[in-house]
């Protein structure tokens, strides 16, 4: 793991940076080898909210929960440096709540609205964040995610249910911000972006022939506590737009 010293400052000033080489060729084998087998052999026992799917009603575009139905991806986002890292950026010890994946199958991956990550996590204060690491390359073309930097300094804005499974609830109006003045988040494997769950992101639809997978870290601070009040939206999209 490449870890760079400016995380911190970059991290709190823009609410995303990224960092090359943030695992191995080995350990991105690794995973991939891992997820292969869970989808094939463990995914089927699982319950149906443990994935979810494209549109065509058979490819994955999600796996939820990972850390609680598989020891392999548990214990990665549990390694020591992982948490050292990021207790520098949630204020102590990190809590991992949750390790995903979210994929854009190669001509069917769907696209993301914009949207703040605390809108699903619902947390007061936001310390959190989402460690988002490359398996495939990760380009402009496939579905590369696109931040708003210094968005992590704003107060969460009004959102709305999106009608897009697995991402139920975007924000109610598309921010003014062009395309040409985000982040664009290029990656290749191994690579990885860290994102505050207040920075603004999202991403197109994949229509390449090449798939674009990125594995999820989601840890929080100690100290964080459930926001009713966000919860309460969350709750109505996702009852709108169940993820499975």
């Amino acid at each position: 793991m490449n870890k760079n010293n400016n995380v911190v400052e970059d991290y709190q000033r823009d609410g995303v940076v990224r960092i090359r080489e943030f695992f191995s060729s080995e350990t991105v084998e690794k995973i991939r080898t891992e997820l292969d087998r869970y989808i094939r052999e463990d995914l089927p026992s699982k319950p149906v909210d443990a994935r979810t799917l494209e549109a065509d009603g058979k490819t994955v575009r999600n796996l939820w929960r990972l850390n609680q139905h598989n020891e392999f991806f548990r214990e990665l986002g549990q390694r020591a440096e992982m948490l050292s890292l990021v207790a520098d950026l949630v204020g102590g010890v990190p809590v991992l709540e949750g390790v995903e994946t979210f994929s854009k199958p190669a001509r069917v991956g769907s696209g993301v609205p914009y949207h703040q990550d605390n809108a699903y996590f619902c947390q007061t204060p936001p310390d959190m964040l989402t460690v988002w690491v490359a398996i495939d390359p990760v380009t402009i073309e496939n579905g590369a995610v696109s931040f708003i930097k210094g968005s992590h300094k704003l107060e969460m804005q009004p959102t709305k249910p999106s009608g897009v499974t697995g991402n139920s609830i975007g924000l109610a109006e598309i921010p003014d911000t062009s395309n040409s003045e985000q982040f664009c988040a290029t990656l290749s494997p191994g690579d990885a972006t860290i994102h505050h769950c207040m920075t603004i992101h999202h991403s197109a639809p994949n229509h390449t022939g090449k798939s674009r997978l990125g594995l999820l870290f989601v840890y929080r601070g100690p100290h964080t506590k459930t926001d009713n009040r966000l919860k309460e939206s969350y709750t109505e999209a996702v009852t709108a737009t169940p993820p499975a």
